[in-house]
């Protein structure tokens, strides 16, 4: 489907299965992800997270010991209804107080590391996504190594050219232009065909 409508994507395919591979891995081992870009590259990442929180593709079921617990309420079958299952995201351009307070009071630079260091320090198990058009955004590299000396896998979306960003991250996603519209522009069926493969993984037949 990607690369069907996208073919200049495919020397990029194993990038994003590794990417698939990684988040799958997250989430069986109980991990979420963290998020977080820059201008048109946060206005992605919330909708990266909304996608994952929620049905995007397929009905998700609540898991059953999750819906043996609500029916235990006079109104758990409208619980139930209302509910459906998810797989944990955070989009940190989100925090406007502790980005606005962080930024002042400290470096704005440091604002996401800062974020990343207080939601993933007690999960080994978390993914912080990057994505940045260039790849040197100094907040997203700055994540980036924070991530990895806690222990966190990190995948970054780009543009084309080589960076800070794909020097550091463990995975790189480098869309095949240097325009920053452009690169945005492909970085979002990436990011759409990602979360449509990580969802027919947990609830695809289930």
């Amino acid at each position: 489907m990607l690369f069907e409508n996208y073919p200049e994507l495919l020397p990029i395919k194993k990038d994003i299965d590794d990417a698939i591979d990684a988040i799958i891995d997250c989430y069986s081992n109980g991990g979420k992800l963290v998020i977080a870009g820059n201008g048109g590259s946060a206005s992605d990442s919330s909708p990266l997270v909304g996608e994952l929180m929620k049905s995007f593709i397929l009905k998700r079921e609540l898991p059953e010991e999750i819906e043996q617990s609500l029916s235990k309420y006079e109104d758990g079958e409208y619980l139930i209804k209302n509910l459906q299952g998810s797989l944990p995201a955070v989009d940190l351009t989100s925090s406007n107080a502790i980005i606005s307070a962080f930024s002042n009071d400290v470096d704005p630079t440091m604002v996401y590391a800062q974020l990343v260091l207080g939601y993933g320090a007690s999960s080994k198990n978390d993914v912080f996504i990057g994505l940045s058009t260039s790849g040197n955004s100094k907040n997203i590299v700055n994540a980036v190594k924070v991530a990895k000396a806690i222990g966190l896998k990190t995948i970054c979306f780009t543009g084309g050219k080589d960076s800070k960003c794909s020097q550091y991250s463990d995975i790189t996603i480098k869309a095949p232009s240097t325009e920053t519209y452009r690169v945005q522009e492909y970085h979002l069926p990436i990011y759409h065909y990602i979360c449509i493969k990580i969802e027919e993984h947990f609830y695809k037949n289930k």
